[in-house]
């Protein structure tokens, strides 16, 4: 991120700011200055930032602000070509596993000289969200929003087959039961055309993750050096999930998902999908009725992955106050507020979080099963190398749950190979 630059204005400035004045904490002098702010996501989510900045610019009317949202893969390519050459955004999103291999690369502002000039800044957020960007040195990088993964479902696929809706407290044998159920050959052509359950195997937050807590494993050390995904009761998880796939068959496999196009719940192909509110306001477009329900528990309780989007400050930004300035003014009420009623994400400040505009939205669900979900969640890992070393579990996995693999000898060489990354990555 930015080096900092404070001028006796830009104090008063940010002292103005953190008073409730309109003013901005913007460039030198008050001087009117252009930042741009990066992320990924879809057109719907260029008109959410739109709104934000709209209210920002509005509130500190030395600032523009240039919004530009690209598809997740782009976004990283440009972003890797922008700091290559030493023009990176001023403000740009960061997935938390990603955080620290930017970190290290000094490629980020230290926020924390911008934190310290605004005491009980970050009071009113969620603790478990600033988790991930803490640092000896200090915050490099704040939570935007945060992510917890529940379960949906499809309420008129179970009324349809007499199947009782889940209900918070349900084991994962009740999930397996209920999925096994609701597994159809509706055409009776020989092929199953509905699914019980689907997750994504290949990336841990949206599934996997979770089963693996709840079943007594975990995922890596504590000190980033040793790949646990491997050790027993991790492998029970695993298993649990094989046999849903290969021998209920209520899972989807990768290759039958693609067939698809992705996203078995929404096309009204599968009953349950393990998600996060990012889908949100897509499903409120669905044709069937739909809600949510907590995951499930396993023989070590009840586990859920909690993620966030974060924003981080470009090291070599000629505008870091006015940059600091906009991150502060999504951190506020009205800015979380507003990003909470487009309904993408959950929002990091608890008093927005147990608000209407986060609770109330126009998909009738229940909202506050994200947020007390955080009381059970499990830091999605943050680490040096997540990347590669995610690709290695992911990619490893692919053929076992294609049905090429066997699990066990490839769970073994996924764990060598995995803790070969880490090594590289100390």
């Amino acid at each position: 991120m930015k080096k900092i630059s404070f001028s006796l204005v830009i104090v008063a400035l940010l002292l103005l700011t953190a008073c409730g004045g309109q003013k901005a904490a913007g460039g030198t002098s008050g001087a009117p200055v252009k930042i741009t702010y990066m992320e990924w996501g879809d057109p719907a989510e260029l008109d959410v930032w739109k709104a934000i900045v709209s209210d920002f610019e509005a509130a500190n009317p030395n600032i523009t602000v240039d919004v530009q949202v690209s598809d997740w893969d782009s976004y990283w390519t440009k972003l890797k070509t922008l700091l290559a050459a030493n023009s990176s955004p001023d403000v740009f999103a960061m997935d938390a596993p990603l955080y620290l291999d930017y970190q290290a690369r000094g490629s980020l502002l230290n926020l924390q000289p911008y934190i310290d000039k605004n005491p009980g800044m970050l009071d009113g957020l969620f603790p478990i969200t600033l988790e991930a960007y803490k640092t000896p040195q200090g915050y490099f990088g704040l939570p935007r929003d945060f992510q917890t993964i529940v379960v949906f479902y499809n309420k008129d696929m179970f009324d349809k087959a007499g199947v009782a809706y889940p209900k918070a407290g349900w084991t994962y044998d009740d999930l397996r039961a209920t999925a096994k159920a609701l597994t159809k050959d509706t055409k009776g052509d020989g092929t199953i055309d509905q699914f019980g359950y689907v997750i994504d195997p290949w990336d841990m937050e949206p599934g996997w993750s979770e089963i693996v807590w709840a079943y007594g494993g975990d995922i890596i050390s504590a000190d980033h050096t040793k790949t646990l995904v491997g050790e027993p009761k991790a492998r029970q998880a695993w298993q649990f999930l094989y046999d849903m796939m290969h021998v209920d068959k209520s899972i989807p496999d990768p290759n039958t998902t693609s067939q698809y196009g992705g996203d078995l719940f929404l096309s009204g192909n599968a009953a349950m999908m393990a998600m996060g509110h990012w889908a949100v306001p897509s499903y409120s477009e669905a044709t069937f009725k739909w809600d949510v329900v907590p995951m499930p528990t396993g023989p070590a309780g009840q586990a859920t992955s909690v993620n966030s989007a974060g924003f981080v400050i470009g090291k070599d930004s000629a505008h870091p106050d006015a940059a600091f300035a906009f991150i502060k003014f999504v951190l506020s009420q009205a800015g979380q507020t507003r990003l909470a009623q487009m309904g993408f994400a959950c929002p990091v400040l608890k008093s927005v979080a147990a608000s209407p505009a986060f609770l109330q939205q126009k998909a009738q669900i229940n909202n506050q099963i994200f947020i007390d979900s955080l009381a059970y969640a499990h830091m999605k890992p943050v680490f040096k190398g997540y990347d590669e070393w995610a690709s290695v579990v992911g990619d490893g996995l692919t053929p076992v749950w294609n049905g090429e693999a066997d699990l066990t000898t490839t769970l073994d060489k996924i764990v060598v190979d995995a803790d070969a990354v880490l090594a590289k990555n100390k």
